[in-house]
């Protein structure tokens, strides 16, 4: 079972990891070339501006499905499969094509479809579902083909689901000749702000930074007990940043943390459930904080920075929660750190790696500064060439870039074909007016309660995210069940997080929990038993949404005193909940000790000061209770040894 979930987790990474690798096939040589020119023509909007919606967002889609089914055969060495492949990417290029040349005279005739239109219109719909099942699997398609049988059956739908009905051509041109529909928001996004990040992040892997970063971990965090695990933590989400998938985050790092954690005597199920959590964290852990936070930034019509600014605080809880986790397992197993001959100096890592942390640095104070995305990730490439030719050890030659274009070109399918394909869901809901019916359907099933409204949009967000991307899970719920928090009298911004929180969740919550199983594949554990490992790990995100839905000071809202006590509850109520999911604190805790940790923490996570105040007066008591009955007791250890 561990060797089939391993090979699966396996057949999802698109991996070219040499330049041999490309030019071993014809396929690969195409892949190659069609990689590169794709990475160009991004890197050259970056910088001197996007071109009209339809001629960016065709191009980006058009060259993307065309790796897509080159990368993604139909049948593996067969000479049919060749001819069908080719024939696809003739279909993709027709259909996306024929827009670039035309788009000005569908606008000119009011967007009304002619014969032709239709035909590469339902041909492209027909593709997209195709190159996504062939990258993605079948959820998101079937989910696609599901919201599109309920457009054309909805006039034989009864009741307060039914809708008037649409017909073939309107649901075609909607698609198609439309920004709403496949070229709607996650697709302009992808083509406009997601690729370059992928790039830079590329950019990032290929001259040497992810090594570094792993090297910079275990410099400062082998030496304590437990030190691969928090190793694994500082490593990932600072790889995750970059990498913007979990599962990815998993088997880069994973595969020398993982093993170093079950060395020292981590349990293989803790050591792979601890890389799965710190990699899906990476995911809501600023800057880059994979593809979903540019698509919020968007939906909002806000600054990325401010995305970002409001993930800061929520990440520290998560992250740091997971570290006292890691570090009370440790003590509770007396767990040493790693052998001094296997950590390397701090002084001598930064010496030869430090000037990799420069790029990431240009990339922050450019987005502060109110650069575009887009211009700030296009210089933090050239600063990244420009860093990483200091030293030999790092300098990329012109074959690197050129096959660094490529990989990053193959890194950016999965999101490419996600925005494709939620685009046509998109339609659906837009078109029938699903998302105003799912409102009122939530509303009235949870008679106006926010609370219940809350579960019932963490559940389906849980749901729809198994075995999708970040993305494509966020993309999904907030088109149905952000309008909910909305007419509830939630912020905007933070319904977006509340979503985009479950959404990154979904790749540790079995039954499909892609990461926690990426992990258990490299640890040998049990791949369920390491998914609810995870879950408990991972606790405190399944709390904070709640939390700042009620009180939105940990997304910056509110004063500085408003902001800062908010977070010194929610910092104590990750140690009493970690101590009380653990079992340990100085000493191992009895049933009844972490019964009242556990309640303590639920009272500080509350959004009510004075709940939060008795949860933090019944921490403060066991607390002391607990410290006090450890140091008598090892006084009375020592009198008794000393006699």
């Amino acid at each position: 079972m561990d060797e089939l979930k391993k090979g699966r987790v396996a057949a999802k990474k698109i991996s070219f990891s040499s330049m041999a690798d490309f030019f071993a096939s014809p396929r690969g040589i195409a892949i190659f070339i069609i990689g590169v020119i794709l990475s160009l023509f991004h890197l050259y909007t970056s910088e001197f501006g996007l071109y009209p919606a339809m001629i960016q967002r065709n191009v980006h889609l058009s060259l993307g499905m065309a790796i897509v089914f080159l990368i993604k055969p139909a049948r593996k060495g067969k000479a049919w499969s060749n001819i069908f492949d080719i024939l696809l990417i003739l279909g993709a290029m027709a259909a996306c094509w024929h827009l670039i040349f035309t788009f000005r005279d569908v606008v000119m005739r009011g967007g009304n479809p002619t014969n032709y239109d239709l035909w590469l219109g339902g041909t492209l719909i027909l593709l997209v579902l195709e190159g996504t099942r062939r990258i993605l699997g079948w959820p998101l398609p079937i989910i696609a083909i599901v919201a599109m049988l309920y457009a054309l059956l909805g006039g034989y739908i009864p009741g307060t689901w039914g809708h008037r009905g649409v017909y073939w051509d309107e649901l075609i041109g909607y698609n198609y000749l439309t920004t709403e529909g496949i070229f709607t928001i996650p697709l302009g996004v992808s083509a406009s702000f997601i690729y370059i990040f992928i790039l830079f992040g590329a950019f990032l892997v290929e001259s040497g930074t992810g090594a570094f970063f792993i090297k910079l971990a275990n410099s400062i965090a082998g030496r304590y007990r437990g030190g691969p695990a928090k190793v694994a933590i500082f490593s990932s989400s600072l790889f995750g940043t970059i990498s913007g998938s979990a599962v990815a985050n998993v088997v880069s790092t994973g595969s020398f943390t993982i093993p170093l954690m079950k060395k020292i005597g981590y349990r293989p199920t803790f050591a792979g459930a601890v890389e799965a959590v710190a990699s899906t964290g990476g995911q809501f852990m600023p800057p880059v904080m994979g593809a979903g936070a540019f698509i919020m930034a968007e939906m909002l019509g806000v600054p990325y920075v401010r995305v970002c600014a409001a993930a800061v605080l929520p990440a520290v809880l998560y992250f740091f929660s997971l570290f006292y986790m890691t570090h009370m397992e440790a003590l509770r197993l007396d767990l040493r750190g790693m052998e001094k001959s296997e950590i390397p100096s701090l002084p001598e890592t930064l010496r030869k790696g430090g000037h990799l942390l420069i790029p990431a640095g240009i990339l922050l104070y450019l987005l502060i500064q109110g650069y575009s995305p887009m211009k700030a990730g296009f210089w933090s490439i050239v600063a990244i060439l420009a860093c990483s030719a200091l030293r030999r050890e790092t300098r990329m030659s012109f074959m690197k870039v050129i096959y660094t274009l490529a990989k990053g070109a193959t890194g950016a399918l999965e999101v490419i074909m996600a925005c494709a394909c939620a685009g046509i869901v998109i339609g659906a809901v837009t078109q029938t007016g699903l998302g105003l019916k799912f409102s009122g359907l939530v509303v009235e099933a949870s008679g106006g309660s926010l609370i219940l409204s809350l579960i019932f949009i963490m559940v389906a967000t849980l749901i729809l995210g198994m075995g999708l991307t970040t993305s494509a899970a966020y993309i999904l719920t907030v088109i149905l069940g952000g309008p909910v928090l909305l007419k509830l009298g939630v912020q905007p911004i933070a319904a977006h997080m509340f979503v985009f929180y479950y959404a990154c969740l979904s790749a540790i919550t079995p039954p499909v929990a892609l990461a926690a199983f990426a992990g258990a594949g490299i640890s040998g554990a049990r791949p369920f038993t390491t998914g609810f490992t995870a879950m408990k790990l991972a606790v405190i995100a399944y709390l904070v949404p709640f939390t700042f839905i009620y009180h939105p000071a940990l997304l910056w809202e509110g004063s500085l005193l408003t902001i800062g006590l908010a977070f010194f509850f929610d910092l104590a109520g990750c140690i009493a909940i970690g101590s009380a999911l653990m079992g340990f604190f100085l000493r191992p805790l009895s049933f009844p000790v972490r019964f009242f940790l556990f309640v303590s923490s639920l009272g500080m996570f509350w959004h009510d000061y004075r709940i939060r105040i008795a949860g933090t007066l019944l921490f403060l008591v066991v607390l002391g209770i607990e410290i006090f009955a450890f140091y008598v007791k090892k006084r009375l250890t020592r009198e008794t040894s000393y006699d």
